[in-house]
């Protein structure tokens, strides 16, 4: 299961992708705009991006340049009418992933969405480091100082989502998103999630005297070595 944003201005096309997507097994969420989708990447984490390339605010384009200037390497695979050879080369050197011209088939979209993210997870580090901190992703086994961290498999999850972001602010609606798959609703998981990063920063950090977990008051947590 994948947590993809689907940025398309036409509420049907959108509804009908995010339909095809969620019988998938995916959770999706929805973009009427290029301002809106920019917005929602900034602050939030997904797994693909589904974008059309004529938007209102902002183009497609202009939305795919900021998500590679911000050095995002998230899945693109960008949806557009416009099927000249030119046009495709332009999106795919902006850093689009892969390219389907409409009308296309929810079939297809889905197959090539699978594609997208079979790739990006075969070019997950096995290893992350933070530090002294350690991750064995394949393993699913956490150190500090060489001793192992007893970790719950959310925990895990959340840690990891941590550390894919080192240096960067992670905020709550990140980790509902990445680690719980949770879609927008009216009840936040802010208070799950609150008793697990609690849980999480006493077996990362007490008895440390470098603290890499840190709260970005009203932001979110962030994990970094000094």
């Amino acid at each position: 299961m994948a947590s993809i944003l689907i940025v398309e201005d036409d509420p049907k096309t959108a509804a009908a992708i995010a339909d095809g997507l969620q019988r998938d097994g995916h959770v999706t969420r929805i973009a009427g705009n290029g301002t809106a989708g920019n917005e929602i990447l900034s602050q939030s984490t997904f797994d693909a991006v589904i974008l059309d390339w004529m938007l209102p605010g902002l183009t497609g384009i202009e939305v795919l340049s900021r998500i590679r200037g911000r050095q995002d390497r998230i899945p693109v695979l960008l949806l557009t009418a416009r099927d000249h050879i030119e046009d495709r080369v332009a999106g795919l050197d902006q850093g689009a992933d892969d390219y389907l011209v409409k009308p296309f088939s929810l079939a297809e979209l889905s197959a090539r969405v699978r594609a997208l993210i079979r790739r990006a997870e075969a070019h997950e580090p096995a290893h992350r480091e933070v530090g002294d901190l350690s991750l064995d992703v394949q393993r699913r086994v956490a150190q500090r100082g060489g001793v192992e961290i007893l970790l719950t498999p959310r925990e895990f999850d959340v840690l990891h989502c941590l550390m894919r972001h080192q240096g960067q602010v992670v905020t709550r609606a990140m980790l509902a998103e990445s680690v719980w798959r949770d879609a927008p609703r009216a009840t936040p998981l802010d208070n799950v999630i609150d008793v697990h990063l609690a849980h999480l920063r006493r077996k990362i950090d007490d008895g440390h005297p470098i603290k890499l977990l840190r709260t970005i008051r009203g932001v979110g947590l962030l994990i970094c070595a000094p």
